[in-house]
């Protein structure tokens, strides 16, 4: 993301919306990956990147983390994702989707598969 872009005041609120009522499995991820604790990398959560507003962001290793809940399984949903993804890649961005229930039944795999999409 360049400096100069603009962020819409309607993504900024949003995402500072989501900051303030974070899911629970979101909560769970970002106690694991805040304060450096993974590799010494920096994660900000409900990122504004766009018009988009990533769950966690990691400038230094330009990876998004998507959590996918149940909501993610619709069709409009889908779509909106595809659409993300394709933008965030252009930024020349990662994705990394983890599905929410993995992040509740098996953390450790979790931790693991964002420390292999570190550089």
């Amino acid at each position: 993301m360049e400096k100069t872009e603009q962020i819409p005041k309607y993504i900024l609120d949003l995402a500072r919306e989501f900051r303030q009522k974070p899911t629970m499995t979101e909560e769970f991820l970002w106690h694991c990956i805040r304060d450096r604790q993974i590799n010494g990398y920096k994660f900000r959560r409900q990122h504004p990147i766009g018009r988009y507003i990533a769950d966690f962001y990691c400038h230094e290793a330009s990876l998004v983390i998507e959590l996918d809940g149940k909501h993610h399984l619709s069709e409009d949903q889908k779509e909106y994702d595809k659409a993300r993804d394709e933008e965030l890649t252009l930024r020349g961005l990662r994705i990394l989707h983890v599905p929410s229930k993995e992040v509740v039944l098996n953390p450790e795999k979790v931790l693991t598969d964002i420390i292999s999409f570190l550089p």
